[in-house]
C-alpha cells in the first residue's frame, strides 16, 4: 500500500465550553518536518502535537493549525462607573465652555461614552490548564489526521497503479531487449564475414576462418548484456513487491529505480545495436517519470 505525501484533514468539535477546529496539510518532503499554528495558550502543547504526528506519519511537510475558542459570558463585561462618570463630566465642561460662559452642559450620548478606553471591562475567566484540555484536543487532531490519512491513501492507491502500468510496460521493452539481443552477434557475424568475403575477391587476400570466429567472439563478449537484463528483470519484480507491501516504502522504491536506471544505461553503453538502444531509450523515459512520481511517495 502506497500514501502520498500529499493531502489535507481537518476536524471539528464545539459545545457549550468552547470549540476547537484542527487542520493538517501535508507536502512531499525528503524527511518530517511539522510546523504548527496554535492559539494561545495552547502553543505549551505543540510537543505533544508532534508526538501525536510522528505516530501517523514519516514523512513530508506537515502543517497544523490548532484553534480554540472559548464563548464570553455575561459576567466577562463589566462598566468602570468611575471611568464613565469622569468622562461625561469633562466632555459636558467641554462643550458648556465651546457655548459660551454659564451655558448648561450638553449630554454626551450613551454610545459615545461606552466606546472611550476603560469604560468596558473585560474580566479574564480562570486561566486555561493545556494540558487538563489536551485528552479532548487529541481526539480532535485524531479525527483530522484520520482524514488526512484517508486522503493520502486513496491518492497512493491511485500512483501504485500509474506505478504498476509503467513498470509493466518497461518489462515488455526489456523483453524485446532480450529477444533481440542473440540477433546483434548474428547479424554482425554476417556483415563481418560478407566484408571480408569482398576483401578476398578483390584482392586475393586469404583469411583464416579461427580469426574470424574469434573476432566475432570477442564482440560477442563486449556486447553481452544477459546479465545485466536479468538483474534489470530482478529489480522490476523488487519494485512490483514493494508496491504491494502493507506499509508505504518511498525510499526503497527510489532505491529501485535508482539500479534500474544503472542497468538501463549499461545496456545501452554495451549493445551496439540501433533498435536495443531505441528500446533503452524508452525504459530511461519510463523510469524517469517513475522518479518523479515516487518523490510524492512516503
Amino acid at each position: 500500500m502506497l500514501l502520498s505525501m500529499t493531502g489535507f484533514g481537518d476536524a471539528r468539535h464545539q459545545d457549550q465550553a468552547w470549540s476547537i477546529e484542527v487542520e493538517v496539510r501535508t507536502v512531499n518532503n525528503r524527511h518530517l518536518k511539522l510546523s504548527t499554528r496554535i492559539s494561545e495558550p495552547y502553543s505549551a502543547l505543540e510537543a505533544d502535537l508532534e508526538h501525536l504526528v510522528r505516530q501517523r506519519i514519516r514523512r513530508g511537510a506537515v502543517q497544523l493549525s490548532l484553534r480554540v475558542d472559548r464563548p464570553r459570558r455575561a459576567e466577562d463585561y463589566r462598566l468602570n462607573l468611575v471611568a464613565l462618570a469622569s468622562y461625561r463630566e469633562q466632555l459636558r465642561g467641554i462643550a458648556g465652555v465651546a457655548q459660551g460662559k454659564g451655558a448648561p452642559g450638553v449630554e454626551v450620548p450613551l454610545g459615545d461614552l461606552l466606546a472611550l478606553p476603560g469604560v468596558v471591562e473585560e474580566s479574564r475567566g480562570p486561566a486555561c490548564d493545556p494540558q487538563q484540555d489536551w485528552p479532548a484536543i487529541a481526539r480532535v487532531v485524531g479525527e483530522a489526521l484520520d482524514k488526512l490519512e484517508g486522503a493520502r491513501a486513496r491518492e497512493g492507491d491511485a500512483m501504485a497503479a500509474e506505478l504498476t502500468a509503467m513498470a509493466r510496460s518497461a518489462e515488455g521493452l526489456l523483453g524485446r531487449i532480450a529477444d533481440r539481443a542473440p540477433l546483434v552477434v548474428q547479424a554482425y557475424q554476417g556483415r563481418l564475414t560478407e566484408r571480408i568475403g569482398g576483401l578476398v575477391r578483390d584482392h586475393g587476400v586469404s583469411i583464416d576462418a579461427r580469426d574470424l570466429i574469434r573476432e566475432v567472439a570477442i564482440l560477442a563478449d563486449r556486447s553481452d548484456i544477459s546479465e545485466e537484463i536479468v538483474r534489470l528483470r530482478a529489480h522490476l519484480a523488487q519494485f512490483q513487491e514493494i508496491l504491494g507491501e502493507r506499509e508505504s516504502a518511498g525510499r526503497k522504491l527510489e532505491f529501485v529505480v535508482q539500479e534500474m536506471g544503472r542497468e538501463a544505461n549499461t545496456i545501452g553503453s554495451k549493445a551496439s545495436d540501433v533498435e536495443i538502444s531505441r528500446h533503452v531509450f524508452e525504459i530511461k523515459g519510463i523510469l524517469e517519470r517513475i522518479r518523479e512520481l515516487i518523490q510524492n511517495v512516503e
